[in-house]
């Protein structure tokens, strides 16, 4: 038995379908980010979305990525900005895990996505700054990522995956069993 077929047929296009998310499938993807686990319960997850016919507000997240994802991402049907609160509720002490939990939240959206044959495609390749800026960000939360999300395009499926080498490391390099034997 291997890994979940989803799993493997994950990887984030640069091309999606330019058709709208439907809201019930979105609806769900949502549910699937709200119900993740975080430290405490906390769920310091906040997202930001548009979708490509709010034009402003998607032009606005468009504005804050890298050059390189503004050119692809501008045709992607919906654009969403994960966010993380800084501070725990209870205490207001520094959350070290709110960025991990984030970015389980996107990682469950991520994977139920694709039971509607939608795939995202989350980016690091923006700036923090101007999306603090433009969308007036309060200091007690940071931008985490920006995700793509749309339905892909089956007739470009195996394009993109011929651009793209899938490849991971060998799990000996990963899971250490007892002994932490990096020295790098």
């Amino acid at each position: 038995m291997g890994i979940h077929q989803i799993l493997k047929k994950r990887f984030s296009p640069n091309h999606f379908l330019n058709k709208p998310i439907d809201q019930n499938h979105l609806d769900i993807i949502f549910e699937a980010g709200r119900w993740s686990p975080s430290c405490f319960n906390e769920q310091p997850w906040r997202f930001l979305y548009a979708h490509q016919h709010q034009t402003e507000i998607f032009n606005n997240i468009v504005s804050c990525l890298a050059e390189k994802n503004q050119e692809w991402a501008k045709y992607a049907p919906l654009l969403m900005i994960s966010i993380a609160k800084k501070n725990f509720s209870y205490n207001n002490k520094p959350n070290k895990w709110a960025r991990y939990d984030t970015g389980q939240s996107v990682a469950h959206m991520t994977i139920h996505a694709m039971e509607f044959n939608i795939y995202t495609h989350q980016m690091g390749g923006f700036s923090s700054e101007k999306v603090i800026e433009i969308f007036n960000i309060s200091e007690h939360y940071e931008p985490v990522s920006v995700i793509a999300m749309g339905y892909l395009d089956d007739n470009l499926y195996e394009k993109e995956l011929s651009l793209k080498e899938r490849s991971r490391k060998d799990k000996e390099e990963i899971f250490m069993n007892g002994i932490f034997n990096i020295n790098d």
